[in-house]
């Protein structure tokens, strides 16, 4: 493991640079260690688990249950919504 210190410039998203500024007041440590630090503890904290797969009676994997029905109705508003285009998908 390294034990030097690295120079480097990088670009934030305004929301990013704003938390890691707050993260860094809130503990008196300076813009950079705060980033080192979310940085680090992103590293070490563990991997989010993954969803457990639900199969139909056949064998088949099912979206996972949400407690609404998709009907055609909700079909037809997100078509509308969001320009469905079949010809882009075939």
């Amino acid at each position: 493991m390294y034990h030097e210190l690295m120079r480097t410039t990088i670009t934030l998203s305004e929301q990013s640079h704003e938390f890691a500024s707050y993260f860094a007041r809130a503990r008196g440590i300076t813009l950079s260690a705060a980033i080192d630090e979310l940085i680090r503890r992103a590293e070490a904290a563990p991997p989010a688990p993954l969803p457990a797969i639900e199969y139909s009676e056949i064998g088949l994997p099912m979206l996972p249950r949400t407690g609404r029905t998709i009907t055609s109705a909700t079909v037809k508003k997100l078509e509308e919504e969001e320009e469905y285009a079949p010809a882009k998908f075939a």
